[in-house]
């Protein structure tokens, strides 16, 4: 993997850069779509190519790990092979799936036991093995295995909590290294920051991660119930200790407003659930506001999805017809609102890589923040 950053803006941290990997060169920053088991919800990779123009998405350890399992994932030639999907992928470590199993669960010095959502199924996930296993699925970017603290979270818990982070990172590191990918293209192992919402705690976990010389970072355990500006203060921090010429992944996050954002702090690349998961509940972003498209006042709206075109499928589809969709409860809805929504998130990220280029992103991104997050 090679990364280069090509501009910066004069007036934030935002910065535009490059991201080679062996499938495939990536345009930071960049909103990598959730494909949790191997399939981004409701939508073909012809689609994600063709008409989102996705440049990487994000696979799940667990979820894979528990279906199709290895055996399934290593006979199909891996992740790319499996789903069709011949651009980059991103695995997380399953750290944060673990950690949503709080009922089921327990976390040890050697790894965590738990049990299978699926069918009760005891299982342990080590530092070790999780390499194992990503090097099985084949994504081009792996996670080190690390623990999501929960918020709130007690000073003392996250401060053990990441400690034992930073000594799984060790295993992990270790591992990996003495070990090869499968599938004849390079893997490349992003350690994770923790510390919860506590500066001390971000501190030394960024300056540890920093000594690894690893070729990336991921910031985790934020955008999990705290307020924003907690996030933002959390992640200024960390990015002001990262490797400048390093990629920056912060993981989960988040709403429109949240990545421009943090994009203005310096983060490359992101993730969230949130525009396939609240397109099937019928919310559409768009450069004006959030709408609710089951809302009466849609009915007899027929203007298009987003009348400023952010999305390949505005010019096909009103918004009456999509709420017609909706409310009648056909599959149909659930494809288009979330082709729009994985559209806009697209464009927005182009379109801040734009103006950083262009020098103007700080003004553009004030703007921005206050229309994406108003409601309709």
């Amino acid at each position: 993997m090679k990364f280069s950053l090509t501009n910066t803006d004069p007036n934030s941290k935002a910065r535009a850069g490059e991201l080679t990997t062996d499938h495939g060169v990536i345009q930071t920053p960049i909103f990598m779509p959730v494909g949790t088991a191997a399939s981004v919800k409701a939508v073909h990779q012809r689609e994600l190519t063709e008409d989102i123009k996705a440049q990487i998405i994000l696979g799940n350890t667990y979820h894979l790990f528990m279906r199709p399992g290895l055996e399934t994932m290593e006979m199909a030639g891996g992740l790319h092979r499996f789903m069709n999907w011949h651009k980059p992928i991103l695995t997380d470590s399953g750290g944060y799936q673990v950690y949503s199993l709080s009922g089921s669960r327990k976390i040890r010095e050697e790894g965590v036991k738990f049990q299978s959502h699926i069918d009760g199924s005891r299982h342990l996930f080590t530092p070790e093995n999780v390499m194992d296993i990503q090097r099985t699925i084949g994504a081009d970017i792996i996670m080190a295995f690390d623990e999501c603290t929960p918020y709130p979270c007690e000073h003392g818990y996250a401060k053990k909590s990441m400690e034992m982070t930073h000594r799984w990172l060790t295993r992990c590191i270790d591992h990996f290294n003495s070990t090869e990918p499968k599938y004849g293209h390079e893997q490349t192992l992003f350690p994770i920051v923790q510390g919860s919402v506590y500066g001390d705690l971000r501190k030394i976990s960024a300056e540890y991660i920093s000594t690894q010389n690893c070729q990336g970072n991921a910031i985790g355990g934020l955008s999990v119930g705290e307020p924003a500006e907690m996030m933002y203060e959390m992640t200024e921090l960390v990015c002001n200790i990262l490797p400048y010429e390093k990629p920056r992944y912060l993981m989960g996050v988040g709403t429109p407003a949240n990545i421009l954002e943090c994009i203005a702090l310096g983060i490359d690349m992101f993730d969230c659930v949130m525009p396939t998961r609240n397109a099937r509940n019928g919310m559409l972003f768009t450069k004006n506001g959030i709408i609710n498209i089951r809302n009466e006042k849609w009915k007899n709206d027929f203007s298009p999805l987003d009348e400023e075109g952010t999305s390949f499928v505005d010019s096909f589809y009103t918004k009456a017809y999509l709420r017609h969709l909706v409310i009648s409860k056909e599959m149909l809805a659930a494809q288009i609102a979330t082709l729009h929504n994985l559209s806009f998130y697209l464009w927005l990220v182009t379109e801040a890589r734009n103006k950083i280029i262009e020098g103007t992103f700080a003004e553009w991104k004030k703007k921005m923040v206050v229309n994406v997050g108003q409601r309709l």
